[in-house]
């Protein structure tokens, strides 16, 4: 007890000359807030360690302070991010990449904070890319664009450049074009069902045997509209032996008549998101990529696309799933439904753990930052309660709270 107040002393003297005796009793309570109960017993121990540092020589000081110190660097250096493979200064380029079918949740806010950190570290460039090419399933949310760009300021970034890929689909178009005349993709007409046997067995279906030139045809037409939602798909040609089944000729394009909340009814094929983020990738010349290492799928689809164009694949780091006991698995679908079902407010309630949310309760940016850079970014899956995170506000807050102690029964 007496070396944990002792290292406050020391730490606030160094920063203002003088150790504050109400700073002190916030340091020590907010990094062991179960000592709130004993608050009339510590308040003598601290009065009694600020005389006895005080009545230090000032080359003990000193020492004292160092010591402090160093320990709190090493504290820090704990929490700091490990070094990003293969990258300059300069030239790192990383994209945090959500669907926008709701506001930043908790779990986002590790995609914000990691990508955003390591682009300050390596002076690199930071893209916000709204991954919004499903108007049905995962249907984006007009409000939660701008909740993004909100949410991601708050928490301390700045993105160098915003991409709505819903308003990039000729881009897509284009290079599925140049995929099929490459011999890379090609149109199905097998329903989801049939194609699954084809795949389970791990040979091809008939479409595969397509001309270049009928591919072509059938492309244009399902541009234009020819076809019904669900009649067909564009497939990448993968390898039809490949051991994990779900690499096997994967959907690049589908059709889908809903119009987009953003573009409207412009659109009538849209691309899956394996396509459009390896796409994007290349263009925007990511370097690094930080995804759940339950999405290794993609990377292992994604790289048939680079292969054929000849491209070079970005490094890729894959990080376990946190798992915030309090919360469960934090599902934005399931959220809405809660919502409209009037089980919550809004985006905002703060029983939610979206960052909105979060903010309405009073916790700060700086913790929420915090919490996650002691977590890091290892392949581990993660257990942890929202006590940590409350841990770490208070830490913050504490020191800057007006809080008044009373003793009921004295």
């Amino acid at each position: 007890m007496k070396e944990l107040i002792m290292k406050h002393v020391a730490i606030n003297a160094a920063k203002f000359g003088k150790p504050d005796e109400k700073a002190v009793i916030g340091k020590v309570l907010a990094e062991n807030p179960e000592l709130k109960l004993r608050v009339r017993e510590i308040i003598p121990l601290i009065r009694e360690c600020i005389r006895e540092f005080e009545a230090l020589g000032e080359e003990e000081r000193k020492q004292l302070v160092s010591r402090f110190s160093v320990e709190k660097k090493v504290e820090e250096k704990e929490r700091s991010l490990p070094p990003l493979p293969k990258a300059e200064v300069g030239k790192v380029v990383m994209r945090f990449a959500p669907n926008p079918n709701g506001p930043p949740t908790l779990g986002s806010a590790r995609g914000i904070i990691i990508n955003g950190e390591y682009c300050k570290i390596y002076r690199g460039k930071y893209i916000l890319r709204f991954d919004d090419t499903d108007p049905k399933t995962k249907r984006p949310m007009l409000e939660a664009y701008d909740w993004y760009l909100e949410d991601i300021e708050w928490l301390g970034y700045r993105p160098d450049e915003v991409i709505y890929a819903s308003k990039r689909i000729p881009l897509y178009y284009d290079y599925a074009r140049r995929l099929i005349e490459l011999g890379g993709a090609y149109a199905c007409f097998c329903g989801k069902e049939e194609f699954k046997k084809f795949r389970d067995a791990g040979v091809p279906c008939p479409h595969r045997a397509l001309s270049v030139e009928e591919n072509l045809e059938v492309w244009d037409k399902m541009l234009e509209g020819a076809y019904e939602e669900g009649e067909l798909v564009l497939r990448i040609k993968t390898d039809m032996s490949h051991k994990d089944p779900a690499v096997r000729d994967w959907v690049a394009f589908r059709i889908i008549y809903t119009p987009h909340p953003l573009v409207g009814d412009a659109y009538c094929v849209y691309p899956t998101l394996d396509f459009e983020s390896a796409i994007e990738d290349y263009l925007c010349k990511t370097t690094h990529i930080l995804r759940g290492k339950d999405l290794r799928d993609s990377e292992l689809r994604q790289r048939y696309v680079y292969d054929y164009f000849g491209w070079e694949y970005p490094v890729t780091i894959h990080w376990g799933r946190v798992n915030i006991l309090e919360f469960g698995k934090l599902s934005t679908s399931l959220i809405k439904k809660d919502i409209e079902a009037g089980k919550y407010e809004g985006w905002d309630d703060p029983r939610l753990p979206t960052v909105r949310a979060l903010r309405r309760r009073g916790i700060t940016a700086e913790a929420i930052r915090t919490f996650y850079l002691a977590l890091g970014i290892s392949e581990s899956e993660v257990n942890v309660s929202m006590k940590s995170l409350y841990a770490e506000n208070r830490r913050i807050v504490d020191p800057q709270a007006n809080r008044y102690f009373f003793v009921a029964d004295p």
